[in-house]
Order: C-alpha cells, then sequence, then structure tokens
C-alpha cells in the first residue's frame, strides 16, 4: 500500500513543473499557457527511507524495495469548472481517484509567467478551486440524497441508516462547508468515506515560491499557512524551479551542497512525503532478511494481520502471529539473529497494532 496525491491549482500555478522535478521525468509538458495536460500524467516515485537503507546493510539484502507514492498530475481547473468550464468535470473525475489532494498555488511575483487572472494571490486562487470542488460535490450529493430518501420512505434499510448522513452532508456543503468539516458521528464518517466526495478528501497545500524564499517562506505562504490553520490543513512552501534543478543531478553529494546552498536541510520531495504520511494518518513497517529489505505502508491504528495483508492476502488469510522487532532494537543488535538472543523478538497475535518502524515476520498458514 502506498498512496496517491492528485497535483491541482489553477492554470501556471506551476503543477507539471513540479510533477516532473517530483517523478525526474518530463512526462508531462510544462508550458506557459493553459490547459498544457489534456490526461492526467501518472508517476510513481520511490520514498526516500535511511531507516530501510540501514536495515538492507544489517540484514545483508541482495535487493531493496522501497514503498512508493503515486502523483498524479491533473489539468488547471478554472472557475466555472464545476458546471463545464475549462476541461470541466472531466478533470473533477480524476481528483475523485486519488487518496489526497496537493494544492499548488502561487506563492512567487515574476512577470514572466502567465497568471490566468493577471494577478497574484494564492488566497484567493485557493477559494476558487475548493469553491469549484464544492459545487461538484453539491450537485452530487443533491441527486443522490433524493434518492436515498425516496428509497428510505420506501422501507429501503440501507436506505435509512445512510439518508440522514447524506442529508447532513448536502445541508453542509449548501451552507458552504466541505464535506469533511461536516460534524458527524463515527458511524456517519464511516457513510461519508464511502461517498467518494472531492471535498471529503484531505488537502495538503503547496506553496509554489521563488527559490529566494524556499527557506524562509513569504507574505504569500504567511497568508496560506493563516489559511491553512483555519481550514485544518497542511502545507508545503517549495520551489518547483528548484526542484526541478535538483532533478537534473544525480550525484547526492551535488545534490545537499544545492540544498545546503539555498537554506534547506531536504527536498520539497521529501517534505511533501512526510506531509503526506502525516495528512493520511499512514506509517511505514519494514521485512528485512537476505533476499530482500523492503518497506510497506500501512494506515496507523492497523493490526498485524491488515499489515500481513499489505505484504499479500494470503498472509492475511492465514494469518498466525507477527514476530515484531523495534527499528531501535534491531539496529542496536545489529541483525536479526542477534536481537532475537537479546529478547528483543516479541510474537505478537492479531490484536497487536503495528508501530512505525517496526521490522515484522509473518507466519501464517493457508
Amino acid at each position: 500500500m502506498g498512496f496517491s496525491c492528485g497535483i491541482v491549482g489553477l492554470p501556471n500555478v506551476g503543477k507539471s513543473t513540479l510533477f516532473n522535478a517530483l517523478t525526474r521525468s518530463a512526462a508531462a509538458q510544462a508550458a506557459n499557457y493553459a490547459f498544457t495536460t489534456i490526461d492526467p500524467n501518472i508517476g510513481r516515485v520511490a520514498v526516500p527511507d535511511p531507516l530501510l537503507d540501514t536495515l538492507a546493510r544489517l540484514a545483508k539484502s541482495a535487493k531493496v524495495v522501497p514503498t512508493r507514492i503515486e502523483f498524479v498530475d491533473i489539468a488547471g481547473l478554472v472557475r466555472g469548472a464545476s458546471g463545464g468550464e475549462g476541461l470541466g468535470n472531466k478533470f473533477l473525475g480524476h481528483i475523485r481517484e486519488v487518496d489526497a489532494i496537493l494544492h499548488l498555488v502561487r506563492c512567487f511575483e515574476g512577470g514572466d509567467v502567465t497568471h490566468v487572472d493577471d494577478r497574484v494571490d494564492p488566497v484567493a486562487d485557493a477559494e476558487t478551486i475548493e469553491t469549484e470542488l464544492l459545487l461538484a460535490d453539491l450537485e452530487s450529493m443533491e441527486r443522490r440524497t433524493v434518492q436515498a430518501e425516496k428509497k428510505a420512505a420506501g422501507g429501503d434499510a440501507e436506505a435509512r441508516r445512510t439518508a440522514p448522513v447524506m442529508r447532513a452532508v448536502l445541508d453542509g456543503l449548501a451552507a458552504g462547508t466541505p464535506a469533511a468539516h461536516v460534524k458527524l458521528d463515527d458511524n456517519g464518517g464511516r457513510i461519508l468515506a464511502g461517498l467518494g466526495l472531492l471535498t471529503s478528501k484531505p488537502m495538503l497545500y503547496v506553496c509554489n515560491v521563488d527559490e529566494a524564499d524556499a527557506a524562509t517562506g513569504n507574505v504569500h505562504t504567511r497568508r496560506m499557512a493563516e489559511r491553512a490553520q483555519a481550514m485544518g490543513r497542511g502545507i508545503v512552501a517549495l520551489s518547483a524551479a528548484m526542484e526541478a534543478e535538483l532533478a537534473t543531478l544525480a550525484d547526492e553529494a551535488e545534490r545537499l551542497e544545492y540544498l545546503q546552498a539555498a537554506g534547506l536541510a531536504e527536498t520539497g520531495l521529501a517534505q511533501v512525503i512526510r506531509a503526506g504520511y502525516d495528512l493520511l494518518g499512514l506509517l511505514t513497517f519494514f521485512t528485512a532478511g537476505p533476499t530482500e529489505a523492503r518497506a510497506w505502508t500501512v494506515r496507523a491504528g492497523a493490526r498485524a494481520p491488515e499489515a500481513a495483508g499489505c505484504i499479500h492476502s494470503d498472509m492475511e488469510r492465514g494469518f498466525i502471529r507477527a514476530e515484531v522487532i523495534a527499528y531501535d532494537d534491531y539496529v542496536a543488535a545489529g541483525s536479526e539473529a542477534a536481537a532475537k538472543a537479546a529478547g528483543k523478538m516479541r510474537s505478537e497475535g492479531k490484536d497487536y497494532v503495528v508501530a512505525d518502524g517496526d521490522v515484522l515476520l509473518i507466519r501464517f498458514n493457508v
């Protein structure tokens, strides 16, 4: 299990430039005009993980397999997209398919790149995009709620369960409240998750700044930070142009020198991945042996059988137990055998909640 992020925003805010940089590819044409991207480009990127590299070295693994994150470059939305303006609902449909939304906003001045509204105002840009997402959800929920309420009135048990939740969500949308912010109980939350609404998806603001502002931000990023706090969303500031330059440097020492010269400790990709994990409530566990060392992504709070299912469905179905070594204990011991000899390997059953960094050996029988 990895996760997929759709990069959305107004035309010409740097989506394709960022996508190309993040995926180290030129799959998406970057140009200074609207609707460069006609079909969503998809790039899968290995998640940098020094913990995995250390485990692979200690386990003398022949192969290292990192977990991956999928980026989807979605064409620029414009005001009226929910009603078919620009490239309209086609791209709203692409957003429905991703786990999280990376909402890229322009936070650099620069007159050489044309802004679709001839001004730099990231908060207004964000409001434009989010209004279109909300209107698309509103149109969808008006139709679906009426249908569910008719079924409920006819005695349909499932509709009786879901219709009140749908009505609450619809009323919230009509009042301008994103679906994710409608107050629901746990059961309502589960129903909401199954509705596939755009405004229920976790969103991370990505502020595209000039290279000079990559480390410190600017007045635009500070305004966006206030909005992110008010909306309960994450925020990352990066320079898409700088990330594109970094992507051309094959030597790790050169990349580190470039970052340090800009006052940064890590790339924008690393920031986005970490924020994305927090956004979606994910963690990483590992498997390690002489054949391969591999990182796996699972939701925080997952029990051992669910983690086993990330490796293979048969492991979840036939789960017996998990042999668990905490990452720090594994490294301190120097190997799986040494950790086991030191009493640091635990045998855990079906109720064990996997911790970030656990090294697992799954015992199963099918």
